[in-house]
C-alpha cells in the first residue's frame, strides 16, 4: 500500500437502503418505552429516519381494537422496517415477513433475525442463512442481523442482503463494542452499508461504532431504558453525528511516547 493510498481519507458516501439517500444514521427500535407517547417523542428527537417494528410484538393494524403503533410512527414520515424479533428459526422468521408485507400494503423491506436462544438472544447463523436466502428469492429486501464474523457477513451480501447489521454486543446487553477489529474488518470488505445492531449503552458507544467506519447504527434499548430516554436520544443523535465526522476527517496517529503539542522550533528559553 502506498503512502499516499494510507493518508487518503475516507469518501463521504450517503447512506442509501433500498435506493432511498437517509440524512441520518440512527436507526431506532420502538420497544421498551413506557407508553406510545413517549415512544414518538424519543424517536422525533433521535431525528431517526428509519423505525424498525417487531412484528411478533407490537401492533400495526393486526390487533384492531388496539393501539397501533403507526399512529406515532407514520409511514408517511418513516420508513418502517419491520423485524423478526422473537424468532428462532428460520419458518417463522419467513412466516413474519410475509405477515408484515401484508399489513404494510406490500412493503418488501425487513430487517430479518433469528435468534439461537433466549438467554444470550445470539444469532442463529444457520437459520439466519436459510431465512435470508428464502427471503430474498421471495423478492424481500432484506436487512440481517448477524454475528461479527467476516466471513459469514460477506457470505449474506454475497447473497443478496441489502445491508449487515453485525452485533456490537448482546441484544440489551449495553456492552458496547466488543470486537472492534472483527466489525472494522466486515466494514473494510462490504460494499452494502453496514450498521451495528445491538449492544450500545451509551452514547459514546454509538461514536466508536461511527469512528470503525459504520454506516449507521441500530438502538432500542439503550434509549427505550435510559432514564431520561428524550435526552438520550438526543445525545445518541449527536453522538452519530460526532462519531460520523471524527471517522472521515481522519484520526491523528498513535505514537508510543509523549509529542508535545506546541511546536518547539523558536523557542526563547
Amino acid at each position: 500500500m502506498s503512502e499516499e493510498s494510507k493518508n487518503r481519507l475516507p469518501e463521504d458516501k450517503p447512506l442509501v437502503i433500498d435506493g432511498k439517500v437517509y440524512s441520518s444514521r440512527l436507526l431506532v427500535g420502538t420497544g421498551k418505552y413506557r407508553d406510545l407517547t413517549e415512544t414518538g417523542h424519543a424517536i422525533e428527537t433521535s431525528c431517526a429516519e428509519i423505525v424498525t417494528v417487531a412484528v411478533r410484538r407490537s401492533n400495526i393494524g393486526q390487533n384492531p381494537d388496539e393501539p397501533n403503533l403507526l399512529d406515532v410512527i407514520s409511514p408517511d414520515r418513516y420508513t418502517i422496517l419491520p423485524n423478526t424479533a422473537g424468532c428462532y428459526s428460520a419458518k417463522e422468521a419467513v412466516r413474519t415477513c410475509k405477515l408484515a408485507r401484508e399489513l404494510l400494503d406490500g412493503h418488501n423491506l425487513v430487517k430479518l433475525e433469528v435468534l439461537g436462544d433466549e438467554k444470550t438472544l445470539y444469532p442463529n447463523m444457520t437459520e439466519t442463512l436459510i431465512a435470508a436466502e428464502e427471503l430474498i428469492k421471495d423478492g424481500f429486501k432484506v436487512m440481517v442481523y448477524c454475528t461479527d464474523d467476516p466471513l459469514l457477513a460477506k457470505r449474506l451480501e454475497e447473497m443478496g442482503c441489502i445491508a449487515i447489521m453485525p452485533l456490537g454486543a448482546p441484544i440489551g446487553s449495553g456492552l458496547g463494542i466488543q470486537n472492534r477489529y472483527n466489525i472494522r474488518l466486515i466494514v473494510e470488505n462490504a460494499k452494502v452499508p453496514v450498521l451495528v445492531d445491538a449492544g450500545v449503552g451509551t452514547a459514546s458507544d454509538a461514536t466508536i461504532a461511527m469512528e470503525l467506519g459504520c454506516d449507521g447504527v441500530l438502538m432500542n434499548t439503550a434509549i427505550a431504558l435510559a432514564q431520561d430516554p428524550i435526552r438520550m436520544a438526543r445525545a445518541m443523535r449527536l453522538a452519530i453525528e460526532a462519531g460520523r465526522d471524527s471517522y472521515l476527517a481522519g484520526r491523528m496517529p498513535k505514537k508510543l511516547y509523549a509529542s508535545a503539542s506546541s511546536p518547539l522550533d523558536g523557542m526563547f528559553f
